[in-house]
Formats: structure tokens, C-alpha cells, sequence
């Protein structure tokens, strides 16, 4: 059986998208994932399953949570391995042990591509920092995400759609899936 990792993108923030955990449990427990738990109100999650492929997961889940619940929202699935890779991957190493808070890594659903990355890198006016490394993007806001101009929807323009946690989420969400 695989452990997987799966964040739904913009939940329960501003008040948008509002949705329950439990419900969001309970919808996988319903589809036949085993040991579904939740992390934050943020929508992480942590499952079970010996279905194969986080491509077809992450459909099914969108196609149910819209189904089911309402909720109209894509759900970025990873393996418990992938989530260690994302781990190890982290170019940012000095950084993520002194100011974690300030970190994030964005999953998307495809790789950006390289040329993106740098084209995005050379936007940015503030002295934030952007690395690529295959389905993900380490984002690194020495002064924070608040007042940058680095936002969702410049990331979106340039890499694709995705969804990023900060560096605290993403330890506890690996310390979830590979107990």
C-alpha cells in the first residue's frame, strides 16, 4: 500500500472555499482510501491506497470533491517517496533550518519548464528567490510572503497553476506520510 500526500489548492482562506476537514476525510474514506488525517485547516492531507498514479488520484479527487461537497478546487497528489524527495530536494538548506516560516515549496502538476523559472527569477524586484526542481518550486521570502511582490498570481502567469506550503507544513506533512 502507498502513502500519499495530496493539498488542495486555496481552501478555507478569506473565507473562500470554505470547507470542513472532516468532510474532507470522510470523502476519502468514502472513495476507499485508508487512514485519511488532515494537517491545519489548509486543506493537506495524508492517505492510504493501492491505487497506483497521482494524476488519476488528483482527477478523482476533484471530480468527487465537486461531486460530493461543492467544492471546486485541484488537489496536488504526491507519494510518501516523492514527499521525501521534495524534502531532500530543498536547495535552501541553511535557510529552512533558521527562518523555516519563510520558506515555501509549491507543488505543481507538471514540471515548469527551466526557461519559466528564470524568466520569473528576472520579474522579481524584491530579494526573494525562486529554484525549480522538477514538479516543485522552492520560493524563499527573506522578508516575508505578506509584502512581496512575488504573489500567487505572478507564480501562476510563469509556472502554472500550484499550491505551496511553507517549510513547517511540509515537515510535519512528512513526518505524517513516512512515520
Amino acid at each position: 500500500m502507498t502513502a500519499y500526500v495530496a493539498l488542495l489548492r486555496g481552501i478555507n482562506v478569506g473565507g473562500h472555499k470554505l470547507v470542513a476537514m472532516a468532510d474532507l476525510r470522510d470523502l476519502l474514506a468514502g472513495l476507499g482510501f485508508d487512514e485519511p488525517q488532515s494537517l491545519l485547516q489548509s486543506g493537506n492531507l495524508v492517505f492510504r491506497s493501492r491505487r497506483r498514479g497521482d494524476a488519476q488520484i488528483e482527477r478523482l479527487l476533484e471530480s468527487e470533491a465537486q461531486k460530493q461537497l461543492k467544492l471546486e478546487t485541484a488537489f496536488f497528489v504526491r507519494t510518501a517517496e516523492e514527499w521525501k524527495a521534495l524534502v531532500a530536494g530543498n536547495p535552501f538548506r541553511a535557510e529552512a533550518e533558521r527562518d523555516p516560516g519563510h520558506l515555501i515549496a509549491m507543488c505543481f502538476k507538471d514540471a515548469p519548464a527551466a526557461a519559466a523559472g528564470k524568466v520569473l527569477q528576472g520579474a522579481i524586484t524584491g530579494r526573494e528567490v525562486v529554484r525549480l526542481k522538477g514538479r516543485q518550486a522552492y520560493i524563499l521570502y527573506p522578508d516575508g510572503q505578506g509584502r512581496s511582490r512575488l504573489t500567487t498570481a505572478m507564480i501562476d502567469k510563469h509556472l502554472g497553476r500550484g499550491t505551496g506550503r511553507n517549510w513547517n507544513t511540509v515537515l510535519k506533512l512528512a513526518a505524517l506520510v513516512n512515520p
